[in-house]
């Protein structure tokens, strides 16, 4: 399966955020902040809220005189025993502050073996999750999941999982011309989340980001009920910005 060599923001963020803390295991009593900006070659606006979300998530601490070192977190994730576990705790605790944060059912997918998979979610009483009445493997060209998915995909890829899910109509918002939704997904910007206004479920709005590390295809969702649709487009503005350290767990395991 071959994928799009489209960059996204919280890529862009991972791979600095690697470099910092690669630069940081180099130093083993600890690293100043003036030194890791000379070695990973990165401007203090960017270093320094590089540096503070990756103390906050635990991957850095601080060492004597406002120096970093690496932080429990990496070791567990990178090399501790366990680390399919505390991969997934790490994830659902992120995705639960993620709900809390946003005010929104929150979901991480994957495509693997050709389907969609909603790998975690967090809801709650306040956040209902999207109620399932199709099943989402077959749902792909309706659901933001599935289309933020399909966008990270080559374009024979695309086609392939649409000859086997052929798309039905959902809503009459559902777009079920091929041509029109091949079109449509390769024409969204991989900065840009993929919006679900009504094509899956009648009364829910959602919204998706690509979270890709390695060759796993990913996203991150939120879903909301339509009463709450004027808060879909910032909600999933802080969805973009709080992609990346999901996306460095996943790229650190």
């Amino acid at each position: 399966m071959a994928l799009k060599p489209e960059p996204i923001t919280p890529f862009h963020s991972v791979q600095q955020a690697l470099r910092v803390l690669e630069a940081v295991t180099r130093h083993v009593g600890g690293v100043s902040e003036a030194q890791l900006a000379r070695e990973t070659a990165l401007p203090a606006g960017r270093l320094t809220p590089l540096l503070s979300m990756l103390h906050r998530e635990h991957y850095v601490t601080r060492v004597g005189d406002g120096a970093y070192a690496a932080g429990p977190a990496l070791d567990t994730l990178a090399t501790g025993p366990g680390r399919e576990t505390a991969l997934t705790h790490r994830l659902q605790d992120s995705l639960s502050r993620l709900r809390d944060t946003i005010g929104a059912a929150v979901y991480l997918s994957s495509y693997v073996d050709g389907e969609v998979r909603i790998t975690q979610y967090a809801d709650g009483p306040c956040t209902p999750r999207v109620h399932e009445w199709v099943d989402f493997r077959t749902a792909a060209h309706a659901s933001a999941v599935g289309k933020c998915l399909l966008t990270q995909l080559a374009h024979d890829d695309r086609r392939d999982h649409l000859a086997r899910h052929r798309a039905a109509r959902f809503t009459s918002r559902t777009i079920t011309d091929e041509r029109t939704l091949l079109t449509r997904l390769a024409a969204q910007p991989a900065t840009v989340p993929v919006l679900d206004l009504q094509e899956y479920a009648v009364g829910t709005v959602c919204a998706a980001v690509p979270i890709t590390a390695g060759k796993r295809v990913g996203s991150l969702a939120l879903s909301l009920p339509l009463a709450h649709a004027h808060r879909l487009r910032r909600a999933a503005e802080e969805l973009n910005r709080h992609a990346a350290p999901m996306l460095l767990s996943l790229a650190l395991h």
